[in-house]
């Protein structure tokens, strides 16, 4: 065997270390919150905030029965549950129902805008020049570490992930909540992204960022948005 071929697996085993390790992780809505506070505090009366308490034994009763589920057993251990919601399940650094961290529970703000690892940084540091020098950063930076900026597909991947949806990407498992069970279980992104009983109040942001990409809404939302209350870096 030439002493090439081991050199070169070795590499390549290195290789796939390095890129598996630089993927984002999700980290919990407590490090978001600590300079997001306003939108947390929103958020944490939404439902979506709640959405892990739903699949706790007797809990949703009439709903669960017309789904056909048991409504006295505990859905918080289902992997075919627990994905949509929790935060990040069956991802790094992401919910696991063996050690449930509460910052993982519900569908928090990773699950929307992406593993945070990343991103987190570059938001501090864009944070500290914009203080000290007025200086904006591009917003493409944030992309390139992970964040999300249309968030439809994620929003998609849960609400419209049922049997016979119009949604290409549905796959199992299934969620067995239907607009044909319900209509209220009828999805629609243009209107949920609206409702902030499901989201979150939208705060004023300063201009730390500048340039695409922008959620189609962002201008819409910011027009009647009030100042927050901006968290400390812990």
């Amino acid at each position: 065997m030439s002493l090439r071929i081991p050199f070169i697996l070795a590499a390549l085993a290195m290789l796939a270390t390095a890129t598996a390790d630089a993927a984002p992780n999700y980290e919990g809505r407590k490090k978001c919150g600590s300079c997001h506070r306003s939108q947390l505090d929103s958020w944490e009366k939404t439902a979506h905030a709640k959405a892990l308490d739903s699949l706790a034994p007797k809990v949703k009763v009439e709903a669960k029965k017309k789904a056909k589920l048991d409504p006295n057993k505990d859905y918080r251990q289902d992997a075919d549950c627990v994905g949509c919601h929790s935060t990040g399940f069956n991802h790094e650094g992401g919910f696991d129902p063996k050690e449930p961290s509460k910052y993982l529970t519900g569908v928090g703000c990773e699950s929307c805008h992406g593993p945070g690892s990343e991103y987190r940084l570059q938001h501090r540091k864009a944070g500290q020049a914009f203080e000290k020098k007025k200086q904006a950063t591009a917003r493409q930076q944030l992309a390139e570490a992970g964040q999300e900026f249309q968030f439809e597909e994620r929003c998609a991947s849960c609400h419209l992930n049922y049997e016979g949806s119009p949604w290409k990407g549905a796959k199992k498992p299934y969620t067995p909540f239907t607009p044909k069970l319900d209509k209220k279980y009828g999805f629609e992104f243009g209107k949920a992204v609206r409702n902030d009983k499901a989201m979150h109040e939208h705060f004023k942001l300063e201009g730390v960022f500048t340039g695409p990409p922008l959620p189609s809404f962002r201008d819409e939302f910011q027009s009647k948005a009030k100042p927050g209350v901006k968290g400390k870096e812990e």
